[in-house]
Formats: structure tokens, C-alpha cells, sequence
């Protein structure tokens, strides 16, 4: 008997929580399914993922002309694409992750019949992202979309809430939670020495505290509020602390303008992924700097001493799993899910995306009590190990990838 054939197709292959779970997915599904998986091609100012993808040993095939931002023409040519690549691969199952590789992939699926049709939402685009008009109007695409797939996938409870109850994309029954899964180990080995490796590439003294945000520069990541956080705990704490943005993309123009508004001295020091280095601190009144992209987030987290994350959307946030296995506390906004990831008061602090100043004393309480961020850190990797695994994951999907292939004959 032959091998049930999947093709996964994701938006594109930028750092984040899609790249990892397909990889994962297509990797650790091998070799009892036979899987095809494609991706779009990322914006200019975004980091490349597919170093995850390579050091799977697997290879990506590209659909030209899918990208993360509309364009009727190119659109039109991707999904001819698609459609092109069904035909000759002929799959059993076409598995979609994100929003645009959802509409193209799916349109593709449902004209030729593919027997099963999936798709997993990492996040949506029903708030915070565009217009009242656009919101309404993928709202009625993706309940097309999900009237045609034969399953959807959440990435959480309250994600499934959102597209069942909230936004009304599709009933309860259709949709499977399935959380996302990581290689969460690799947060727990080196600890020390990665501490120092990030610490001493920017001359980081052992009393200062590093507060890190770990992300793309875009608005819905709200940098704004991370920076008015910023002003907030240096101008109210006695400890010499430095806020550390981790990641790139089309606001860092702005990020920069405000924290030059907001009189927040700031340092751009790349860090240098071949050589685990970057030029150190030049001034002690720095209080922000920029490090761009980075691929062994292991050391950057193992450098910090909290993690924070100002989104105004989100569907898991990826980064604070990740501080949380490398035991770190956080402060995040309470948006999206990121409730199923934080224990409140436990593993971190949540609040309201308007709630600036109470925002800012959790980070001072944690800037001034080594103890409770020890604490807080101590818990984290154990809440999320079993949760958040890439083995749970894989098999969760196994299992549902039999259930609908028997339903399907």
C-alpha cells in the first residue's frame, strides 16, 4: 500500500512559530507520509527561516509571487502554481498554514478535488491588522474557505473560540486544537556559557538587567508600547537596566524616531550569527539597543533576565515559549493566546494592551526582585515542555491526518 501523500503549503519561511510546526510536521511525519512542502517567498525585511528548515535535512520548493502582502496579479499566479503542482504531485492531503497560503492553497484544493483538505490558523487577521471593510471581508473568505476544508486546526482553545463563537468562521466540530511544538531542550543545554557568550559581546555588567522584546518591527508587535514601558522602568528603578529589541522589519524607522522622542539613548550593535559576537555597548547611557535578527535565540534568552511582549494580537506567541523553556519570567499583554502559555502571577505577569502603567510596575517589581525572577524562571520550563513539545505535536497531527483519510474513502 502506498504512502498517503501530503502537501504542506505555508505563507512563507520567516522566523516564527509556522516555520517551526511545518518543519517539524514534514520532518517527524516521515517516513509513514510522503510529504511535499512548499512556502512563499518573504518580505525584504524579514529574516530568512529556512536555516530551520535545512537543519532538518529537508528542502522547500517555492511558489513565485506568494507573499505576505495582496496583489491580485501575483495571487492569481501563485494559485495557478498550486494548482500546477496538485496536479502533478496529486496528494492526498493539502495542509495550508496561514492566512495567505490558506486562500491559495485551499481555492487550489477545493478545484481539484483533493481528498482532504486542512488548515491550520497560527494566528488571524479578523482585528488589529486592517480596516473594519477588510476585516469583514476575510471574514467572509475564511468562512468559504472553512465551509470546504475538511478540518480546521487551532492552535488553542481560545483561538478556537475565536473562530467558533467570536468571528463565526466555522461550527465547533470542524475544528481540532492542536497547540504548536517545539524543540524546547535546546533552551536548557549551555545555559552558562551562552550567558556569558551574549553578556560579554555587549559588555554587559553582572549587576545590569537585560530586558529583552523578541520579534518582527511591525505595528501589530505594538513597539510603541515596549518603548514608552522602557522610559517608564529606567526613569523608576534604582538598578542599571538596558532593553534589548531583538528582531527587524518596516518600523524600525519609527521605533527609532520614538525613542529619540521619548529621550531613550539608543545603540544599533548587530549580532553576528557566524561568530557569536557584536560590537558592546559604546555608552553607559544607552538604554536601548537594537541587535536585528537572531538565529540562536538560545543565547540571546539565556542572556536576558525577562522577556516581554507588547502585541496587540497574537495566536501562540512563540517567543514567550521560548523564555519560558529557557527559564525566563515575562510581562506580556493578555491577547490572543497568549493566557494558554503565561500562568498569571506564576510563570509571569499579564495585562490589558492599554494598562501602560501597570504594565511597567510588573517589570519594575522583577527589574528590583532577583528572587521572584528566579523564582518565576524556575517554573517556566516545566509549563511548558509537555504542552508545547514537537513530539506531542507531530503525533496529535498523525493521528488526526488517519481519522480524516478514513472518513474521506
Amino acid at each position: 500500500m502506498s504512502k498517503p501523500k501530503v502537501l504542506r503549503i505555508i505563507n512563507r519561511l520567516n522566523l516564527g512559530g509556522p516555520t517551526y510546526n511545518a518543519a517539524y510536521l514534514t520532518r517527524y511525519l516521515s517516513p509513514e507520509f510522503e510529504t511535499l512542502f512548499i512556502a512563499g517567498n518573504k518580505d525584504e525585511t524579514e529574516a530568512s527561516s529556512e536555516f530551520i528548515v535545512e537543519s532538518l535535512g529537508l528542502k522547500a520548493r517555492y511558489i513565485n509571487g506568494m507573499y505576505r502582502s495582496l496583489n491580485i496579479w501575483k495571487d492569481y499566479k501563485a494559485y495557478r502554481e498550486i494548482c500546477k503542482v496538485i496536479r502533478e504531485f496529486k496528494p492526498d492531503i493539502v495542509h495550508t498554514h496561514a492566512a495567505k497560503a490558506g486562500a491559495l492553497g485551499r481555492l487550489a484544493a477545493i478545484h481539484l478535488d483533493v481528498p482532504v483538505i486542512v488548515h491550520t490558523f497560527h494566528g488571524h487577521v479578523f482585528h488589529s491588522y486592517f480596516k473594519s471593510f477588510t476585516n469583514k471581508l476575510f471574514i467572509e473568505i475564511e468562512r468559504y474557505l472553512a465551509r470546504k476544508s475538511t478540518a480546521i486546526i487551532a492552535i488553542s482553545d481560545l483561538q478556537k473560540k475565536e473562530l467558533t463563537k467570536d468571528f463565526e468562521i466555522c461550527a465547533p466540530e470542524k475544528v481540532t486544537v492542536v497547540p504548536l511544538g517545539f524543540d524546547l531542550q535546546r533552551f536548557q543545554v549551555n545555559k552558562e556559557e551562552n550567558r556569558a557568550i551574549f553578556r560579554n559581546a555587549y559588555g554587559l555588567k553582572p549587576q545590569e538587567v537585560a530586558i529583552g522584546i523578541i520579534g518582527r518591527l511591525v505595528p501589530i508587535k505594538n513597539h510603541s508600547f515596549f518603548l514608552k514601558v522602557a522610559k517608564q522602568v529606567a526613569d523608576g528603578v534604582q538598578q542599571p537596566v538596558r532593553f534589548f529589541i531583538i528582531g527587524d522589519g518596516e518600523d524600525r524607522a519609527a521605533v527609532e524616531a520614538q525613542a529619540n522622542e521619548l529621550q531613550l539613548p539608543f545603540e544599533a550593535l548587530h549580532w553576528n550569527d557566524d561568530t557569536l559576537s557584536a560590537n558592546p555597548i559604546q555608552n553607559d547611557t544607552t538604554k536601548i539597543v537594537f541587535t536585528s535578527w537572531m538565529q540562536n535565540i538560545p543565547i540571546a534568552l539565556a542572556g536576558l533576565d525577562l522577556v516581554v511582549m507588547t502585541s496587540l494580537n497574537e495566536g501562540t506567541p512563540v517567543s514567550l515559549i521560548e523564555a519560558l523553556a529557557a527559564g525566563k519570567p515575562v510581562v506580556s499583554t493578555n491577547v490572543g493566546g497568549v493566557a494558554n502559555v503565561v500562568q498569571e502571577g506564576v510563570t509571569g505577569f499579564l495585562t490589558k494592551p492599554t494598562e501602560l502603567t501597570v504594565f511597567s510596575q510588573h517589570v519594575k517589581n522583577l527589574v528590583a526582585n532577583r528572587g521572584l525572577r528566579e523564582q518565576m524562571g524556575n517554573r517556566g520550563f516545566a509549563s511548558v515542555e509537555a504542552k508545547y513539545g514537537y513530539g506531542r505535536l507531530v503525533e496529535d497531527v498523525r493521528q488526526l491526518y488517519h481519522r480524516l483519510l478514513a472518513a474521506a474513502k
